[in-house]
């Protein structure tokens, strides 16, 4: 099979459970919608789960993505067994890490808080409860990271993206018993336990692909201090790059009660589309690029990344056009019910507007930052990321007075955009050949083809809204809109963009002209 109709096969696979568990996430965040809307007891969900999610992201991130290079390198000389070695070591390690920063987050809640949500002091206490309990959260979501990791590593993508869809529907499952019952309170211990689940799912493969437990752990092991050397400045570019959630988050306290929920609902349907096809995609390449970079094929990995990113744009622009043509009857659609009534849908609709100017960033950004881990270079995304947090705290800064949480959301859209931009700038100095593939021709044609279809789109919104009332009529709205639009844009990039198009769907088809 050709490396480019194997990368096409495997993102369709972690597409298609990818678009599951965003399906899934998505009736998940209506059902906590219906119960909670843009409360304060939702705030405060949103300032306690920061912190787990935020050490799990910074941690199991950086290992989940460097451990993969090492384990293939290790592999692709024939040594299987040392590669799960290194694998053991690394997991018994952060294991044990999670534990203690769990029990340092439990006993240190009252003073965490203090410094998560300055502004919320009547809502301290619940705050506290919230934090206690959701902090072994990380425990088992990094667990889960690391199996999925490995999975990838070894060719296994399905069960790894199924794994996300046990914990949405779990997490449904909770929300709907523990959290009628315990409220607030209740749903967050349904988001641990679910991460429990979504970790268990995964350990009959990662055993069928021959690991074992094993509490012989080896810390002087060549690939354990590999794997820790390159982690080590990917953890510092990985906590810089949450820099921008962390500075949302305390800013957001001094906005309006239930802005934290909005911008953590619009957040969710800004990452439908980036998870169904820019991460899967960038998933899916990863270990070709990391064995391209292996075997010092640098015209290989340049090949592969530029249609790469040429794919993720085809996609993601069309999306964030959608996104924010459509952003106020999409957000209504799927959640104005229950406690999420008609102010919580405009002022999420705001932030999903200004989120959606950022997606391409997002989607490029965890392609790019993984070709230059895959090329062993961790230091240069954390230099780049420094300059793009700077730029994301004086824009939130700027923003914050004249547009409240839709400065926020503007601010980290320029801060993906702007991280993007230089990842490509220095990535292009060290393949040459990313830059030889008519990029300007292509990007006049994707941005001409997505204003077309942003003014179709608009102008069959503004023709139809109004005209069927309820549910259904926002069901027609939203559709015709975006399929008028759609129809547009395709129409428009088959036309100017032939070439690029043309390439992608001979991969699709098995062609054997395409990357190898």
């Amino acid at each position: 099979m050709t490396t480019g109709k194997f990368i096409f096969k495997a993102t369709l696979i972690i597409a298609f459970f990818s678009l599951m568990s965003k399906v899934l996430g998505l009736a998940r965040d209506m059902v906590i919608a219906h119960q909670v809307g843009t409360s304060m007891s939702y705030d405060c969900y949103q300032i306690a789960i920061k912190m787990p999610n935020m050490l799990f992201t910074i941690v199991s991130g950086a290992l989940a993505t460097v451990i993969v290079p090492v384990f293939v390198e290790y592999a692709s000389q024939g040594k299987k067994g040392e590669a799960w070695k290194v694998f053991n070591t690394v997991m018994v390690i952060i294991s044990l890490f999670y534990l203690g920063a769990s029990l340092i987050g439990i006993l240190g809640a009252p003073l965490l808080v203090k410094f998560l949500g300055p502004s919320y002091q009547s809502e301290w206490p619940l705050i506290v409860d919230l934090l206690r309990i959701l902090m072994p959260l990380m425990v088992f979501t990094g667990l889960a990271s690391l199996f999925t990791g490995l999975l990838n590593a070894n060719n296994t993508f399905g069960l790894p993206a199924f794994s996300t869809s046990v914990n949405n529907i779990l997490i449904i499952i909770f929300a709907l018993t523990l959290g009628a019952f315990y409220d607030i309170q209740g749903l967050a211990l349904g988001t641990v336990l679910a991460a429990v689940g979504m970790a268990l799912i995964q350990l009959p493969a990662l055993l069928k692909s021959g690991f074992r437990l094993s509490l012989n752990i080896d810390f002087k092991h060549p690939g354990v201090r590999q794997v820790y050397y390159l982690a080590l400045p990917s953890v510092l570019g990985i906590a810089i790059n949450q820099a921008p959630i962390l500075i949302n988050m305390v800013l957001g306290t001094w906005l309006p009660v239930g802005s934290l929920s909005a911008l953590s609902y619009a957040d969710r349907l800004n990452q439908f589309p980036l998870g169904l096809f820019g991460m899967a995609l960038s998933t899916a390449v990863f270990p070709t690029l990391s064995a391209r970079a292996a075997s010092r094929d640098r015209d290989g990995v340049a090949d592969i990344l530029s249609k790469s990113l040429k794919a993720v744009a085809l996609i993601t622009v069309p999306a964030s056009v959608g996104l924010m043509v459509l952003s106020k009857p999409i957000v209504s659609l799927a959640f104005e019910r229950g406690a999420f009534n008609e102010v919580s849908a405009e002022i999420t609709s705001i932030a999903v507007f200004f989120y959606a100017i950022g997606l391409l960033g997002q989607a490029g950004v965890f392609l790019l930052t993984r070709v230059f881990y895959s090329l062993q270079d961790t230091r240069t995304p954390v230099k780049i990321a420094v300059v793009a947090v700077l730029l994301n705290l004086v824009m939130s800064l700027i923003l914050i007075n004249p547009l409240q949480l839709g400065g926020l959301a503007l601010a980290s859209s320029l801060y993906s955009l702007a991280n993007m931009a230089l990842l490509v700038f220095f990535l292009g100095k060290k393949l040459p050949g990313l830059y030889r593939s008519g990029w300007l021709k292509f990007s006049l044609a994707v941005l001409v083809s997505a204003g077309l279809m942003a003014a179709v789109s608009y102008l069959a919104n503004s023709a139809l809204a109004g005209w069927f009332p309820g549910i259904a009529g926002l069901i027609i709205q939203v559709g015709l809109a975006g399929i008028a639009g759609i129809v547009v844009y395709l129409a428009a990039v088959l036309l100017l963009a032939n070439r690029e198009v043309r390439y992608f769907w001979r991969v699709a088809r098995g062609s054997r002209t395409g990357i190898r």
